[in-house]
């Protein structure tokens, strides 16, 4: 069993990092009470995704958060990402076509985020390989920059997914779109 560290138990310097982000919450998820087995590990990490998120729009990061969660079977992260989806002002019809993994053009996905959400999908299912075409579509439409950010963000919202099934992590909060 791996031991929970509660906000007292953590390192200074990791309890102050995310003491924010528990404050917003009102809770301190079990995915960061188990990782901070590894306090320097999961600052880096907690670094790493405010970094990403820094360099991309909310829409592409909320995109590559709903999409990898929902392909890798991640429920805690998926109901969060819906949370804050609605929060941040998404529709109720953009999340559920993102969470389909198979949007189409003429719905609520923007053509840059089609682009995206087609190379998450192509790096999901086939670990990267053979995704030229969609790699080379996405720079064309944001930038070689905001791609890296994509695919690192892949990355981590994968390493997420493959802690949190691993451990059989249960979500801390319900779905929003399953409440309706």
């Amino acid at each position: 069993m791996i031991p929970r560290i509660t906000m007292s138990g953590m390192p200074a310097a990791l309890a102050g990092m995310l003491r924010p982000k528990v404050e917003r919450l009102g809770y301190l998820g079990e995915f960061f009470q188990c990782a901070a087995n590894q306090p320097d590990a999961l600052r880096s990490f907690m670094q790493f995704t405010d970094d990403l998120k820094a360099a991309l729009p909310d829409n592409l990061t909320e995109l590559v958060a709903l999409t990898v969660s929902a392909y890798m079977s991640n429920t805690y992260e998926r109901h969060q990402h819906e949370r804050l989806c609605l929060k941040l002002g998404f529709s109720k019809d953009w999340i559920h076509q993102v969470l389909s993994l198979s949007a189409e053009p003429g719905g609520a996905l923007k053509a840059e985020e089609l682009l995206v959400h087609q190379l998450v999908l192509t790096v999901l299912e086939t670990n990267g390989q053979g995704a030229g075409r969609e790699i080379e579509a996405v720079v064309e439409a944001v930038g070689p920059k905001q791609a890296i950010a994509v695919l690192l963000l892949i990355g981590r919202y994968m390493t997420h997914a493959v802690l949190v099934n691993t451990l059989s992590l249960a979500p801390p909060v319900s779905s929003p779109l399953e409440l309706e």
